[in-house]
């Protein structure tokens, strides 16, 4: 890993940050100790959502998901008792 003195990297910081944003980290000195390591984030590409797949393959949402429940529903709302026999 190459070692850049700090007055050199604020002279070709552009080119420095593309090199590392490409995969070949540096570290930052003065006079000659080592300060601070700069490389690529793993960041998502901008316009993506972190949150998508993130639960992907945990759950499974049933065949009848669109009538889960409907029978209850409909109890709620015309007042009827949904166990008894309609």
């Amino acid at each position: 890993m190459q070692t850049i003195n700090i007055h050199e990297a604020k002279t070709h910081l552009s080119r420095l940050v593309e090199r590392a944003a490409s995969g070949e980290p540096f570290v930052i000195a003065k006079a000659g100790k080592p300060l601070v390591k700069v490389m690529a984030l793993e960041a998502p590409a901008p316009g993506t959502k972190q949150w998508f797949g993130l639960l992907e393959g945990q759950y499974q949402i049933p065949d009848d998901f669109d009538t889960l429940f409907q029978e209850e529903i409909e109890a709620a709302f015309y007042g009827h008792d949904a166990d008894a026999p309609t």
